[in-house]
Parts: C-alpha cells; structure tokens; sequence
C-alpha cells in the first residue's frame, strides 16, 4: 500500500517556488541535496526551471506517471492540486499545507473529502498539516525541516507534531544518531499511526519504531493490531496531553481527541507498547534496540572501574525489578586468576580504577561466556590511565564477534564527556547503545527484557461465559421506556446475576412490613437501602443502613430513609427500600467501567469502599482482556498484599475477583449502550469462598 511513499521512483513538488523563503523552494532544495536518484518534477505553471530543473504548469504535463506527490500550495487550492494528483494517476501524496481540521467545522469537512479521495483512487495520503516525510534508505527528503540528512539507522520515528520532528532531526543529526524513516504525521485525514505501524512492522531496514502520539484513530483497533505488530519488532511511543491542560492543548493544536491518561496508560501496556517519559527517553530506548539484541532473560552482569558508579547503577537496575546475574564458579575463577588481587570477581565486576582495555576485554569475553548473564553492562569512568577508545572498540568487537544465532546485548554507560566524545562516535558507528549515566542505562535494560518477555508471551484468549444476554436486554429497554438512563441496585441485581456474578439474598420491599417479613426470613443482621432509580449515591441521603439486628430496627429504618430521600430529593421516584442478607468476613474491593471516547470500555479495579475516590488505589484495562491481564490488573494495585493475606490472615480468592473481572468485560463489551457503572463493594472472601456483588449502579447512553 504505501510503496509510493517508501520506493518512489519520481518526485513531483506541486507548489515548487523559485522564491527561498517559500516552503515550495526549501522541499524542493532538500529533495535535491538528499541525492534522490529518481525523477524530480518541479510543478509551478509560472516557472520554466527551478534550481536547474525543468519546471511543468501541471502534472498532465509531467512525461510520465508520478509515483509520489508533495502539496505545498495555500489551503484554499489544496483540494484542486489533489484532485489533480488523483486524475494524473499520482501514487501517493504528502500535504504539507496547514488550514484545515486544526481550525474547525470547514477544515474537518474538506479532511473528509480527502480521505475519500485517497480511498476511491488507492491514493494514500500523508497529511495535511505536517512537515513532510524523511527516507534515509531511498534515500529523499522531502522535508522543511532540514538540508542534512541524518544518516542511515535502523529506527523509524513517526510524530504528530511537526516541530518535534524538526528538533529531534536536530538532535540526532548533532549526536551521529541514524535513522531509517521519519515521517510527520499531521493531521492524519487519510493514513495515522496504525498505517505506519503495520507498514513498518514487516520492514527490514528498521529494527524498532519510535512515535509521538498526542492522539489515537480508533482506539480498539489500535490495541488490537498493535499487540500482534509489538510482539514482531518494539513500538516506543510518548504520548502528549497527559493532564486536563495538555489535553485541551492537544485538542487546538491538531483537533485531536485526546482520550484519558487512564486509558492510554491501559492500551499501550495491553498492546505492548513500551512508554517512554520524555524525548530523550524516547530516543535511549530506541537505540537499545536498533543496536543491540533482545536478551534472553533478566540476569545482567555489570563490568566496572568504579565501585561507587557500579552500586548506583546495581540500584537503578533493581529499582527496575530487574536482578544481577550469579556468576558461575568457572567464570568467577577466570576473573580472579586474570584480575588484579583488589578487583571483585563478583558482580558488579570491578576491574578497578587504573584498569585499562585488557582487563575490560577480559571481563567482557567471561561474562559473555557465561550461561548465567543475558546481558551485560559496561560502565567507565575516563581516568588518566584508561585507554577509553580502545575499550570503545574491544567492546563493540566482543558483541559482534558473538555467534549469530545466541547473541547477547551490550550497554555502555560511559560517564563524563570531554574525554568521551570518540568513544561515543564509536559507539555509534559500531552499534553499541552508549549512555552517560547509570539510570538512563537502566530504563534501556528494562525496555529490551520487557520487549523479550513480551515477544515470547502468547496473543490473548479472550474467554466467552455462558450469559443471559437477552435479559440484560430487556431491563435496557424498560429502562429506556421510562425515560431513564439511571440504574440503580435494585434493577441492577438482575444484570449481574444474568452474567454470572453472585450477588447477596435481597428483595426490593416496598412497605416497612414487607421489609420486616423479609428479614425474618433470610435471617437478622440485615441491610437495608433506599431503591430509586433517581438516587444513586445512597449514602449522600443517609440511604443505608448496615447491621440491622431486630424487626424494630428494620421497621425503624425503613420509615426513616423513605422520609430522609422524600425530603433530600422530592421529586425522585421512590420504590422502597432493597433489603439485603448482611455480607461478613470478607474485604471490600470495587470494579467497574467508564467508556472512554477513544478506547472504548475501560474496566476499572482497585480497593472499595466510600473512600476508593481519595485513596485512589486503583488499576485499568481495556476490554475485552484475558486472564492473564485480569490478574495483572489485580496485582498492580498497592493494597495488593491485603489481598495475598497478612498477618496471619488468608488470601482472598483472587481467581473468583478476576473472574468477576472477565464478566464485567464481557458485558460492557456486548452492551456499548453501557457509559458507566461500578460493583462497590465488590466482597472477595477467602480463596475457595468466592466473591459477591454487593451494590452496583449503571448510566445507559442518552
């Protein structure tokens, strides 16, 4: 699909100008200075050559078909310059012109219209709104951002923000960082991140893909088909607009929807993709994996000439939930009969500080040589002694020198600068990922384990349980028959029983007799709460009562919360009051959903109770999600050891809270009429003994 973009044969600039301070001249100059090999097409009807090419009024009147197409024309001829490329037959197109969904209701229409171009005549189109799109393999560069080209690496970076295009090419162009494919997104109108992502994911030029994303097309898509691209080759992506400010900055800068924090933070995990925290994050993780290997495990050796740098950097690896490796006897041996009496054949391996490059050649062959480390680790510090290059160069020689097919990773972290500026540039011609301190090496290491971990893990089996759907159906449409969207415990006991979750003994009692006949039967202590389909938060109205323990009680209570609600809200419709066998022994947890505009269905978990919106100890997914997740989604939370059981107490039956979980998936995932709702409490009891829906409200669609 997108071979016009990544292999085209001829270049045509539509809006090329002989003017350099117009865009139309800085693309066509960088296409030129990029030593592109096919043909250039200056298109501008006013112009017979531009920088010594010839110039054409049209592309009718370009000699042959055009394989790619760059837009550079004002907003208002844009759509005549496109339809022009989709009559001439035109392969792909890149439009850098701003103007259009960024500044409202028109901009979006005309955004409409050309994707549906773009669909009719098999045309992919790049853009609008961005800085053009970057080739090192073509190589082309039909960018504004710069007249050096990068050079060749093994990274593809896609951004929807163009300025950050500009300046990581910057960046990388400083720091010797090679690139294989840049691309601006823009405003997506026709191909987005996924179009990228699938492309690249069976390309062999690029070993890993970078993306800034400020805002995902079709969320449920995206995880689903990046979770299959991600265990092929890493995706690394950050991702603007995490606050309630930066979303509304995303929104005006490219009319994006920017979906919640909680959702994105669900979806990349779900789909594997690794998240990095700044540029520069970004940009070390990628060279991890565009030069190195994925390990096999997590046990990782550390070669230092610097005790104090080794321990810092022991800590960042664990502060990663990462583990040294144990090394052998045999290799502890070759070290202590090689190394000086003072080094430490343990790990860290401490070479001492006038070690020089036989003695880093040495740890370095033994620590690859054994069976224990996946990874290993090589810090210096640039002392008088140290012959910095050549440890620069004995280490790359000892990673390439490895059998292809059991290759191990190696790290560099060397600390200092001004003595280190060669090392580096070796370092990046020789495909060793360097960094300058210790815990940016960790957040690396940690990203390539977790990328091997990830890639061996099987793709999700999403479990279908034996439901009653069409009941749950049918209470939807009585409810919306009456003109609500609001469901409350009362109505709600139905649903959760239809998709197999237990709920307490309770009957909805409409006088304080009935309520007391009630009790008697399932037996005293009871609770009781106010049923309306206008109050949800019971507890607002003083509708709950727990501990109920004699007919007077019951009798007492009932008369008291249908007066407090009458009073509280006069105008709810009141149907009495739930009342419910009383749950001991076990914890309070809550789940529930609320439907995210980008994502879908985001299931929520964490400790219950009236405090779960203070405490905040919660965590997310995406559904549907497997097992596998659910557990995850149980163990994430900081409350978690209350869970496994302390001090004596036993664990709760985490296998009957995640089933409860992959209910609750399945059925926000049948009904997307479903906007929000939560089981608080959800009681878990001790393992064996289950779990129990105690109180649960649900808000339809309007």
């Amino acid at each position: 699909m997108l071979d016009s973009l990544f292999s085209p044969k001829s270049i045509a600039i539509i809006g090329a100008s002989r003017s350099p301070s117009k865009l139309g001249y800085s693309i066509l100059y960088n296409l030129i200075e990029s030593k592109y090999g096919g043909a250039i097409y200056p298109i501008n009807p006013g112009a017979d050559e531009i920088l010594g090419y010839k110039a054409y009024p049209s592309l009718g009147d370009v000699p042959e078909r055009v394989d790619l197409a760059v837009i550079v024309v004002p907003a208002k001829r844009v759509m005549e310059a496109l339809n022009d490329c989709a009559n001439n037959g035109v392969g792909a197109v890149i439009i850098i012109s701003a103007g259009f969904r960024e500044t409202g209701g028109e901009g979006l229409r005309l955004e409409r219209q050309m994707a549906e171009i773009a669909e009719k005549h098999n045309m992919p189109i790049v853009g609008p709104n961005c800085v053009g799109v970057l080739d090192t393999i073509v190589p082309y560069n039909c960018t504004f951002a710069t007249e050096t080209m990068p050079k060749r690496g093994k990274m593809a970076f896609m951004s929807q923000s163009g300025a950050l295009c500009v300046g990581i090419l910057d960046v990388c162009i400083a720091q010797n960082i090679g690139f294989s494919r840049f691309v601006s997104l823009g405003n997506k109108a026709h191909l987005n991140e996924l179009d990228f992502l699938q492309a690249w994911s069976n390309d062999d030029d690029s070993n890993v893909i970078l993306a800034y994303l400020e805002g995902i097309v079709d969320g449920g898509r995206f995880i689903s088909e990046a979770r299959q691209i991600t265990k092929k080759k890493p995706v690394i992506a950050i991702k603007s607009g995490t606050t309630s400010g930066g979303s509304r900055a995303v929104s005006s800068h490219t009319g994006t929807l920017a979906g919640s924090e909680r959702a994105y933070e669900a979806a990349f995990k779900q789909a594997g993709i690794i998240r990095a925290t700044s540029i520069s994050e970004l940009l070390d993780i990628g060279l991890g994996f565009a030069r190195q290997p994925l390990p096999r495990g997590d046990r990782i050796a550390i070669i230092t000439n610097a005790g104090g740098l080794g321990i810092m950097a022991t800590d960042a690896l664990e502060h990663k939930g990462l583990k040294l490796a144990a090394l052998s006897p045999d290799t502890q041996e070759r070290l202590r009969a090689a190394l000086p009496e003072a080094a430490s054949v343990l790990n860290p391996i401490d070479v001492l500080g006038d070690a020089r490059s036989d003695r880093y050649k040495l740890a370095l062959e033994a620590a690859l040589a054994d069976e224990n480390v996946d990874l290993v680790l090589v810090i210096l510090t640039p002392q008088v002694m140290t012959d910095v290059d050549n440890i620069a160069n004995f280490m790359a020689d000892a990673a390439e020198s490895q059998p292809a097919d059991s290759r191990k990773p190696v790290v560099a972290c060397f600390v200092g600068e001004a003595s280190l500026k060669e090392a580096y540039r070796i370092f990046s011609e020789r495909s060793i990922p360097g960094y300058p301190t210790p815990e940016r090496a960790a957040v690396v290491i940690k990203s390539m384990v977790q990328q091997a971990q990830w890639a061996k893990e099987p793709l999700p089996q999403f479990e279908r349980f034996d439901v009653d759907r069409d009941k749950v159906a049918r209470i939807f449409e009585k409810v919306r028959a009456e003109g609500r969207v609001q469901i409350g415990d009362a109505e709600s006991r139905d649903i959760l029983t239809a998709y197999g979750i237990r709920i307490p003994k309770s009957k909805l009692c409409t006088t304080a007799d009935e309520a007391v006949a009630y009790a008697d039967e399932i037996g005293y202590p009871v609770v009781m709460k106010i049923a309306s389909p206008d109050i949800l938060h019971k507890t607002d109205v003083g509708g709950v009562r727990v501990g109920l323990d004699s007919p007077s009680e019951v009798r007492d209570a009932f008369d008291l919360m249908v007066y407090r609600a009458q009073k509280y809200q006069p105008n709810a419709q009141i149907w009495g009051c739930l009342v419910q066998e009383m749950m001991r022994g076990g914890k309070e947890v809550i789940t529930g959903m609320n439907r995210d505009p980008q994502f879908g269905p985001l299931v929520m978990f964490g400790l219950g109770g009236i405090y779960v919106e203070v405490l905040k100890d919660v965590s997310f997914r995406v559904a549907p999600f497997d097992r596998k997740e659910a557990m995850a989604m149980i163990q994430e939370i900081r409350s978690y050891g209350l869970l496994r059981g302390v001090r004596g107490e036993p664990p709760a039956d985490l296998d009957a809270v995640a089933d409860v979980l992959l209910r609750l998936s399945q059925l926000v995932t049948d009904f997307p009429e479903i906007v929000e709702m939560d089981i608080n409490p959800l009681m878990v009891f001790e393992k064996g003994r289950g779990a129990v829906g105690v109180d649960m409200r649900l808000i339809l669609q309007s």
